[in-house]
């Protein structure tokens, strides 16, 4: 680099100049300078002209092409080509102004710097920048802050360790520990850029992202704050302390409005729950863990959900769902509800004339009046409400019309077209109100806040892994909601629960109290329960396949719908007993996480055959079992495993005989306790 030149400061003029040989001092009134270009002023100054050196006093100036600086105290080297400005000192520019009280500016590479304090103003975008030490760059509109720096824009307020923010570009550099701190949300890193105009954000070292009780974490992070867009790379993690929700994954995007995150490869999410487990002789929360190729969480309008119903066992061992208290408000006591089908029938009295009226009775429009007692059973159909009416016009002749067929048309007609106009105009005078006129325009609906409640959705598509110590899933697809608490599997998903497992077309997982309360399988519902170290398989199928739990374990279920069984006896010599049965409803118990009862509801057909006749390996139609695909802990969904289907194992199926109905009270003779506790069929 080359020397700096160094050039004479030149005095232009002043208004009285005094000058001390002794000195070597000249004392100046008003003087104005100029040096490089650059024209500097002030009341008055002291000049040393051999050092090229002057102080000035009051009233400061120095105007460097577009930049101006203000100060009261200004000491000046022309040899350097460096101004110390002291006391109310501002520099401004076209589009930026900097306020200090101490500042030293480099007239040759237009660089500023202030160490006690001070503020720069973007006027163009209304921007604040306020820090302790400073340094502002004139050429390139580039100024760098350290400690306490805070800037403050219309949308957020920024502070930060160490920054750099360029006034023409309006773009924001971090260095430091750095918060972004918005109307409801706060973005927080120690590397990255932001640019207050377009309000876009990328964040490369430790970075946070919170919304009221939602987090999201990334290695990476890009943000465009007035599309409300996030975009997180890399050990992704989102959090909602409300829900007990924690999502992660290696690839993010975050969209404010609806509040929705979309996460992808190796994504997970935990649920939190009430029950816990004991890990190292302490208890611990018993999450939820789910696991898929793409998970979306999201807040959804409730109202626009439609929400599942919680099973219960009625009389006579139906399944039926949990009533909802009436509401006695709407319908108060001693008035029946308002119908809006086909209106019920409502007993009238019909009178029954004992007299027939003669031809010319009927021809002179004489009724003959019924003297018999009404009859109070006779049903009449439901009336329209506009032929019952009585129109407001009389439509009776005043005079006696005789029995001509074209006055009887004319009649007719005239008293259509009357009727037709009676319903468009009614006259004041009339007494009795037509029942389409006089009908108000009913009131808008008032407002209802449960039609703004929010709730937190969860969908889940591709490879999808459920893993809880009590329950285990697989499906391709998943959707959830907090408002009914319940997992929705669908297609070919698979639910295991202590040694059952559960197949069906869909699945429901319902929970009550953040504790499993239920479960259903809805079409094609198989269950499957392998005998211990044996071949054999304790089969039911049917329509529907409803499952209870209490204190986390399966404790009765309801086979509905052609229910059939195929179920095993182990006897006192180690050999098994095949039951085989056909029946509309069967219930099923478990104890110590085995069955221990299977009972027949109604419909029975069965079989019952000896260890001797009992038929290998048989099967259900539809039969599946794949205990491969279990998840067998919280790894199976962090993993990610590969979601190809395995080929199902070769199984010989054998279709279970019916016996005829007249062997459907046949009840199995008792035998011996064998070592293991037999189920009980029913």
């Amino acid at each position: 680099m080359f020397a700096q030149q160094r050039t004479k400061i030149v005095l232009q003029t002043s208004d009285q100049m005094i000058v001390d040989n002794k000195t070597q001092i000249t004392r100046l009134q008003r003087p104005i300078f100029e040096h490089d270009g650059a024209i500097l002023t002030c009341d008055s100054a002291r000049l040393w002209s051999e050092l090229n050196y002057f102080e000035a006093f009051g009233n400061v100036h120095i105007r460097q092409d577009t930049v101006n600086i203000f100060s009261d105290k200004l000491n000046y080297d022309g040899n350097a080509k460096m101004a110390h400005l002291m006391n109310n000192v501002r520099m401004s520019d076209p589009s930026t102004t900097l306020t200090t009280n101490i500042f030293d500016y480099n007239m040759a590479s237009r660089v500023g710097t202030y160490v006690d304090n001070g503020k720069i103003v973007n006027k163009e975008n209304n921007v604040t920048v306020t820090s302790k030490r400073g340094y502002y760059l004139a050429s390139t509109k580039d100024a760098y802050f350290r400690y306490n720096v805070v800037v403050v824009t219309e949308q957020v307020t920024i502070k930060s360790d160490t920054l750099r923010y360029n006034t023409f570009t309006n773009q924001t550099y971090f260095y430091g520990p750095t918060n972004i701190k918005g109307k409801d949300d706060n973005l927080y890193t120690e590397n990255g850029e932001y640019n207050t105009k377009t309000e876009k954000a990328f964040f490369g070292k430790k970075n946070l992202y919170t919304q009221d009780t939602k987090s999201l974490k990334g290695d990476s992070l890009y943000y465009d704050g007035k599309r409300g867009y996030g975009k997180a790379v890399k050990n992704i993690i989102f959090v909602d302390t409300k829900d007990k929700l924690e999502l992660r994954g290696q690839l993010g995007e975050y969209f404010k409005i609806d509040e929705r995150i979309k996460v992808q490869i190796n994504a997970y999410v935990g649920l939190g729950t009430a029950d816990s487990v004991t890990v190292n002789d302490k208890l611990v929360p018993d999450s939820l863990w789910l696991g898929a190729d793409i998970l979306e969480a999201q807040m959804t309008l409730q109202k626009t959900l439609k929400l599942i119903e919680k099973p219960t066992v009625l009389a006579d061992d139906e399944i039926g769902v949990e009533e909802e208290k009436p509401n006695t408000e709407e319908t108060p006591a001693g008035k029946p509800a308002l119908d809006t089908a086909l209106p019920k029938k409502t007993p009238v009295v019909t009178p029954k004339a004992t007299t027939k009226p003669s031809r010319k009775d009927r021809r002179n429009g004489k009724v003959v009046k019924p003297t018999s007692t009404p009859d109070s059973t006779a049903v009449i159909p439901p009336i329209d409400s506009l032929k019952s009416v009585p129109d407001s016009i009389d439509l009776k002749p005043k005079s006696i019309i005789k029995n001509d067929s074209l006055a009887k048309d004319t009649l007719i007609k005239s008293q259509k077209t009357l009727a037709k106009d009676s319903v468009k105009a009614v006259p004041k005078t009339s007494t009795k109100k037509d029942s389409v006129v006089t009908a108000k325009k009913l009131p808008p609906a008032p407002f209802n806040p449960a039609d703004t409640v929010r709730t937190r959705t969860i969908s889940a598509y591709h490879n999808v892994r459920v893993f809880k110590t009590n329950l285990q899933a697989k499906s391709d697809s998943l959707f959830f909601t907090a408002a009914d608490s319940t997992l929705r599997l669908y297609r070919d998903p698979i639910l295991w629960s202590d040694s059952s497992q559960q197949t069906g077309d869909t699945i429901h997982v319902q929970f009550k109290n953040k504790k499993i309360n239920s479960a259903q399988v809805l079409q094609n519902g198989f269950i499957v329960d392998q005998e211990t170290d044996t071949t054999k398989f304790n089969q039911v199928k049917g329509k529907l396949i409803t499952a209870f739990f209490d204190n986390g374990e399966i404790r009765d279920m309801y086979v509905d719908g052609n229910a059939e069984s195929i179920s095993y006896d182990k006897k006192s010599d180690g050999k098994y007993q095949q039951n085989q049965t056909v029946s509309a409803r069967i219930k099923i118990s478990f104890a110590d996480k085995d069955i221990s009862q299977i009972k027949i509801v109604k419909g029975i057909e069965g079989t019952f055959s000896s260890p001797e006749k009992a038929t290998k390996d048989a099967i259900l139609t539809g039969f599946i079992w794949k205990p491969e695909l279990r998840p067998k802990s919280k790894n199976d969904i962090i993993n990610n495993p590969s979601g190809k289907t395995p080929v199902k194992p070769k199984v010989n199926k054998v279709k279970p005989k019916v016996a005829p109905k007249t062997n459907a009270t046949k009840t199995p003779a008792k035998t011996a306790p064998p070592a293991k506790k037999p189920r009980e069929t029913i």
